[in-house]
């Protein structure tokens, strides 16, 4: 398989965790890196200007979703998602795989694919590993996703059948690339179960992709349980290829999985929380703006952020945006949660080039535990 847009060079260690630089034909990725998601083309109120200011290098959209609304093909007439959403930076498309998960009620898996309604009018669409290459590359973005069945964490006996499809919707999604400016990572699966998940990380990095992405958690397991997988499959993942953890992207999971080897990440915690009146502070902790003790609170959000927000804005102002209902108090949380996650991966990129990762694990971890009491 050729991968001649894409290289990952790894710059240093720290016991398991990388500082690596992944390049794209959109521009490098410094990793360990956190993509904010912007699942209909758009990270929710903020725009790729306000984007590109805090730092991000990276998005994630979804494939169901643009599949489904406004479709591929017209993205792909209007010059792929870079060209449509004004972003020139490297993007990373899903496969549409945990989408159809949540659909339980309204979806049918079988060898072939998945049947499922739309949950936008209620149409019935077909999805196939051979679809889903064809959509996102229609897309167009840097990294796309082989189409994957992502199931409930602790049926073996299912999530071994689900694994099983995975591996050969793996084979067949290779098969129908075309494209050779796209780098298509293979997914591993397996659920909570050790054996299945080092049984499926043999299979899928066997087949030559130029990275891997670990599916199937933060999907109702403990942290522990995830932590416990990552430890499972450490040895049998290449080094000199990226890690992806799927969907995963609070603060205290960055700084642990990334001590676990992992160099990728995306979620819509920061934006979601931001919607809902919340701020991730530098130390993990978050912060209800909501609360009345915030009042006439003089102080930023987060004294150690250098986010827009931060530099201009106080907790009361905030509050008062909050109360009063007004769009930008979305924009400007969302904007110091996003420059949050990315200021964490910063620091732990600072952290293992110094040799000094171990002991800003053991730091973070204590001031989080603090917090939560």
């Amino acid at each position: 398989m050729k991968h001649n847009h894409f290289t990952f060079e790894i710059q240093a260690y720290q016991g398991r965790a990388r500082a690596g630089i992944f390049h794209t034909p959109h521009g490098i990725i410094e990793t360990p890196v956190f993509a904010p998601v912007g699942t209909q083309a758009s990270v929710k109120a903020v725009t790729p200007n306000q984007l590109t200011e805090l730092g991000a290098s990276l998005i994630l959209s979804n494939t169901y979703h643009l599949y489904l609304r406004p479709g591929d093909e017209l993205v792909r007439e209007m010059g792929g998602l870079h060209n449509f959403m004004n972003w020139s930076f490297p993007i990373l498309t899903d496969s549409g795989g945990f989408q159809v998960f949540s659909l339980a009620d309204s979806r049918q898996v079988d060898q072939d694919g998945v049947t499922f309604k739309s949950h936008i009018d209620g149409s019935l669409h077909h999805l196939t590993p051979e679809k889903a290459i064809a959509i996102q590359e229609n897309l167009g973005a840097d990294i796309i996703m082989a189409f994957d069945e992502c199931a409930e964490p602790y049926n073996h006996r299912y999530i071994t059948q689900a694994m099983e499809r995975t591996h050969i919707w793996a084979e067949r999604c290779l098969r129908a690339k075309t494209r050779h400016d796209q780098a298509l990572f293979g997914i591993i699966q397996g659920g909570v179960f050790k054996d299945l998940r080092i049984q499926s990380a043999e299979f899928i990095t066997s087949l030559g992709f130029p990275g891997h992405a670990i599916g199937g958690l933060s999907v109702g397991e403990t942290k522990e349980e995830m932590l416990s997988v990552l430890d499972a499959i450490d040895t049998t993942l290449p080094q000199d290829k990226p890690r992806y953890l799927m969907g995963v992207g609070t603060p205290e999971d960055l700084v642990n999985c990334i001590n676990r080897g992992v160099d990728i990440f995306d979620s819509v915690f920061p934006t979601r929380l931001a919607r809902h009146n919340t701020a991730i502070l530098r130390t993990g902790a978050r912060l209800n703006v909501m609360n009345a003790s915030y009042a006439r609170d003089s102080l930023p959000l987060d004294e150690t952020c250098d986010c827009y927000a931060c530099r201009n804005f106080s907790r009361a102002y905030l509050r008062h945006l909050i109360l009063a209902k007004e769009m930008l108090a979305a924009t400007l949380l969302s904007i110091h949660n996003l420059r949050t996650l990315i200021l964490i991966t910063k620091d732990v990129r600072t952290n293992i080039f110094s040799g000094k990762y171990p002991e800003f694990v053991e730091t973070f971890n204590k001031n989080f535990r603090e917090g939560q009491n």
